[in-house]
């Protein structure tokens, strides 16, 4: 599932390529694409049409795109407020395609704008787990039904000093809380992993047991491996996940610990493992990230 950099990857295509943009219908070719809209498919497109595309932003793995009511349209503009929020799921993928493309095997939304550019917004999505919904913003400028979420570290307001406190007195695991969204956004399974392995740390971990410049450590390791992840287009282990190009990230040539099972740890040679947690895996060097004395 996309991670911060890969997300903010395809938000910054958006912006690049459809900010400022009015759409002029968006058509639902799939109802589970819109699961998430409360009002349906009909609804989904109505709220859509007419509405100016503001700049594309992101809070860890959500994306969303601000609605605005173009300044000649005299309609009621009372309900301004609105976001377009992206899911994309396992298999999510929001493209930026001429309009006379073919259209692609799991087309699921499409977006056309008024204006002579020749390009359209495409979600495609293989797996249906992804999808769009509009919704209300939070004074903050945030859709309503993520106003829960954290700020990431890559936010240039992420309150370190709090994020540490909150993390002492978290009694969890040390994964388990990289992974808890309302603690910090954006780090998932795959960069939760190269952060750990980085910070010489075991995803069993007990957060108390963490002295402060460890923490330190680790959320640095965090910030570090997404910003060379993010640099290199993100991580794509098969042709799922893509820019808004329809390009791969290449950062899964430079993990040093996720999806590598056997091989040998770049750090002392021993063979990396590989264990089941919360319905994922978990990778690790036996060596280098030895296990709290409770865990076997």
């Amino acid at each position: 599932m996309p991670e911060l950099p890969e997300v903010e990857v395809v938000r910054r295509g958006l912006e690049r390529w459809i900010a400022g943009r009015t759409v002029a219908e968006a058509e639902v070719l799939h109802p589970r694409a819109v699961r998430r809209h409360p009002g349906g498919g009909e609804d989904f497109a109505a709220r859509l049409a007419g509405r100016t595309i503001q700049a594309a932003r992101r809070r860890g793995k959500y994306l969303w795109l601000p609605l605005a009511v173009p300044m000649t349209d005299a309609s009621d503009a009372s309900d301004a407020g609105l976001s377009v929020l992206g899911h994309l799921g396992m298999s999510g993928q929001l493209l930026v395609q001429p309009e006379s493309a073919p259209d692609e095997k799991h087309l699921r939304i499409r977006v056309r704008f008024d204006d002579a550019l020749g390009t359209e917004l495409r979600f495609v999505d293989q797996r249906t787990f992804g999808g769009l919904s509009v919704h209300e913003n939070t004074p903050d400028g945030l859709p309503d039904v993520i106003a829960h979420i954290a700020r990431d570290p890559l936010d240039p307001e992420f309150d370190d000093a709090a994020f540490l406190t909150a993390l002492r007195l978290r009694r969890t695991t040390v994964k388990r809380a990289l992974l808890d969204q309302s603690l910090i956004s954006g780090v998932g399974n795959i960069y939760a992993d190269e952060a750990l392995w980085r910070a010489k740390l075991h995803y069993e971990r007990p957060t108390a047991t963490l002295p402060r410049p460890r923490a330190v450590e680790l959320l640095g390791h965090a910030r570090d491996v997404m910003n060379e992840a993010l640099g290199a287009g993100g991580t794509s282990f098969d042709s799922l996940y893509v820019n808004v190009n329809g390009e791969s990230g290449y950062f899964d040539r430079s993990l040093d610990a996720y999806g590598r099972e056997d091989e040998p740890c770049h750090r002392c040679g021993t063979p990396m493992r590989r264990r089941p947690w919360m319905n994922r895996s978990s990778y690790f060097c036996p060596r280098c990230q030895r296990p709290p004395r409770t865990v076997s």
